[in-house]
């Protein structure tokens, strides 16, 4: 059976795709290895090591040419955070455009002011 490292936390929806292998914290000896942010520069790898796996956009944390040179596979996932990007930039066009903050400050000054509230935003 495959092993395969987790050197971060990883969604659990993980677990259900590597069903079939080893997959843990504290696997020894793995085929393969999935990261966030661990830095593997000084990380020992090794004989059985086929692949590295970036969950995350970049491979600064991963030695890659180290490992290339030892036959390692090194990849990463761009992309997978592009639904939280495009929801922050929706947030910020409404943030900048609509002065929501300023808003919400406003609404606190309301506070203790029972009846008076709606004189008081009209």
């Amino acid at each position: 059976m495959p092993k395969i490292l987790k050197l971060n936390s990883i969604s659990p929806l993980a677990d259900t795709v590597f069903a079939d292998y080893e997959y843990s914290e504290n696997c020894q000896n793995p085929d393969g290895i999935i990261v966030r942010s661990a830095q593997m520069h000084d990380f020992a790898v090794g004989d059985n090591l086929l692949a590295v796996a970036r969950a995350g956009a970049g491979t600064n944390n991963i030695p890659s040419a180290v490992y290339a040179e030892k036959g390692i596979v090194v990849f990463n996932t761009p992309g997978a955070n592009a639904n939280a990007v495009k929801e922050l930039v929706v947030c910020e066009l409404f943030l900048g455009g609509r002065k929501i903050t300023e808003a919400v400050d406003w609404v606190k000054t309301l506070k203790g002011e029972g009846d008076n509230v709606s004189k008081l935003v009209e």
